[in-house]
């Protein structure tokens, strides 16, 4: 994409009309506040993430305290990088996730026995530069309840997301299946990411921060209300 301009948008990439509006995830979420802010302005998703090297890192005691303020209110996902089994059985008996999402390197074995062992279902990330990267999610099609697609980090980079760095959408242009998008998403672009990939869920975390781990509860708020005003209108006919 050239600087300061939004491609636009593939009319026949998106589904007709959508019934519900795109579900939107707050992720990285650190205090009952903005867990609450998420909640009443109509996210359904809030992020817990369990990554010592991320600002954003929870134990899974201080996650437990949002889960409870979250239950009935908003579901909750539990972000994972390469987790170790001990991990997966604390996050799920402890907190008691609505939903897994795996962000690291993890094989579709591996997806799959995470899936097993836990019994929630898996949301897996996949690591976009180009429309070549997109094949990579074939392997994981089958088995995770979800793709994620995120912009694809530099080499050696300590963060596997939340890094605020976007990806050209046009490298998702026909894929059929129901995915989440994520990278570099903010409340002034959400909506032609929408328009152009035809997501039906949308994950931010650093773009609706004032620092790090910190979340704005005004940018949390134009982000949902700028992601659910796209839903609602008419959309093309998938061709």
């Amino acid at each position: 994409m050239a600087p300061g301009r939004a491609p636009k948008a593939a009319k026949n990439l998106t589904p007709e009309s959508l019934k519900v509006p795109v579900k939107v995830k707050i992720c990285g979420v650190r205090t009952p506040s903005i867990v609450e802010t998420a909640a009443d302005a109509g996210a359904d998703y809030v992020g817990l993430v369990f990554f010592m090297k991320s600002p954003r890192h929870l134990t899974t005691a201080e996650a437990r305290v949002l889960a409870k303020i979250a239950k009935g209110r908003i579901g909750t996902v539990a972000v994972l990088v390469d987790p170790s089994d001990a991990l997966i059985d604390d996050v799920a008996e402890t907190v008691g996730p609505d939903l897994l999402q795996l962000h690291g390197g993890e094989s579709p074995e591996r997806v799959a026995a995470i899936k097993a062992r836990s019994n929630l279902p898996v949301m897996k990330s996949v690591s976009i530069a180009s429309s070549a990267d997109v094949a990579e999610a074939s392997a994981y099609a089958a088995i995770a309840d979800r793709i994620l697609f995120d912009a694809k980090t530099d080499e050696g980079a300590e963060l596997p997301g939340g890094n605020g760095v976007a990806f050209d959408w046009r490298a998702l242009q026909g894929f059929g299946a129901p995915f989440a998008l994520s990278g570099g998403l903010t409340p002034d672009t959400v909506a032609t990411a929408i328009a152009m990939t035809g997501a039906d869920l949308v994950d931010v975390s650093s773009g609706v921060e004032r620092a790090p781990g910190e979340k704005d509860p005004d940018l949390v708020k134009r982000f949902i209300r700028a992601a659910k005003s796209v839903a609602q209108q008419p959309r093309a006919k998938a061709s």
